[in-house]
């Protein structure tokens, strides 16, 4: 057994795991989530905000606190979309260096790469076509996973359109947004998403279902559950129907930011962006011509996990991506 610790720096939001690995499998994990916005205005002016990076390392100081209690064998740290496109990330891995804490910004294909190996745990033998809906990008990965542990896939693909950045282009002048504005909105994700799966067509013949992992799915059944407080046993492979997401975008649309916020089933800070997260996901559905979904919570953090325990095992990396400890 070897308990390792992950750090995910998202656009939106950061998060802690800490699993115990063994025989490659995520035996068990303890998991914290926050929301602090860290690509705020990113896709306006390419910089991280002060502000947003305060409230980061804030966060992370308290992880490192759990982590330095935990016993783990290995700590790893990755930034994901909002590091990628942000000139002056490297002023905050110099700021995560000096708490001990080394952390890669990793490109859209290891992120996807990651995300596919976490889902597939609970998929094995399936050919999946799996998304992963953050703030600032989706990552798309068809493939799957073998009962030997051998990861194959087809494609892995990373999108700048998520939550936060379709909400800072589009969503952010009336509130409640503007019809057109929306319509701009699904524009804007339906050509991207759309170039996705014209290119690879021709692997979509035989998936068996389309995965979705990420803040915005989660929250998409909680809403539609109300479920306070969250229940993960009733999130963790729920099925959406498109019909379902876009009775959602159409509930959340018509509500100013404030009255989102009110909805019982979401984080109130998660408010501003849910509905630019849900015109991704619906957009994403469509392109792919998905009628359903299955939703996930075993993402990018079990697939980490894992790949962090092999690299301090001494083990080949299972997507061919070696971290740093």
């Amino acid at each position: 057994m070897t308990r390792v610790a992950v750090v995910d720096v998202g656009t939106v939001t950061a998060r802690l795991a800490i699993a115990d690995v063994a025989s490659s499998r995520v035996q068990r994990m303890m998991r914290e989530s926050t929301i602090v916005n860290l690509g705020e205005g990113v896709d306006k002016t390419g910089m991280l905000a002060d502000g947003a990076c305060k409230r980061l390392l804030a966060c992370v100081d308290a992880y490192l606190a759990q982590i330095r209690q935990s016993g783990v064998a290995a700590v790893c740290c990755t930034l994901t979309s909002a590091a990628r496109d942000a000139r002056n990330s490297g002023d905050l891995l110099d700021a995560f260096a000096a708490r001990g804490l080394v952390a890669q910004v990793i490109p859209g294909q290891v992120e996807g790469s990651l995300t596919f190996l976490g889902v597939a745990q609970d998929f094995v033998g399936d050919r999946l076509l799996v998304a992963d809906s953050g703030g600032g990008s989706t990552e798309f990965a068809l493939g799957s996973l073998t009962h030997e542990g051998v990861l194959g896939l087809d494609f892995v693909r990373s999108v700048d359109v998520g939550c936060r950045r379709v909400t800072e282009k589009f969503l952010s002048g009336a509130n409640p947004p503007l019809a057109s504005d929306v319509a701009a909105a699904h524009a804007f994700a339906r050509d991207e998403f759309a170039a996705v799966a014209k290119r690879y067509a021709t692997h979509l013949h035989d998936v068996s279902r389309m995965v979705v992992t990420g803040g915005t799915s989660t929250t998409i059944v909680a809403l539609q559950k109300q479920l306070v407080p969250y229940d993960s046993a009733q999130v963790h492979l729920a099925t959406l129907s498109r019909e379902e997401v876009r009775e959602q975008e159409e509930r959340l649309a018509a509500l100013t930011v404030e009255a989102r916020a009110e909805l019982p089933g979401i984080q109130a800070k998660r408010a501003p962006v849910i509905l630019g997260g849900v015109i991704t996901v619906g957009e994403a559905m469509n392109a792919f011509g998905m009628d359903e979904l299955t939703v996930s919570e075993s993402d990018l953090l079990f697939g980490l996990s894992l790949t962090v325990a092999a690299a301090a095992d001494g083990d080949p990396s299972p997507v061919g991506w070696r971290p740093q400890l």
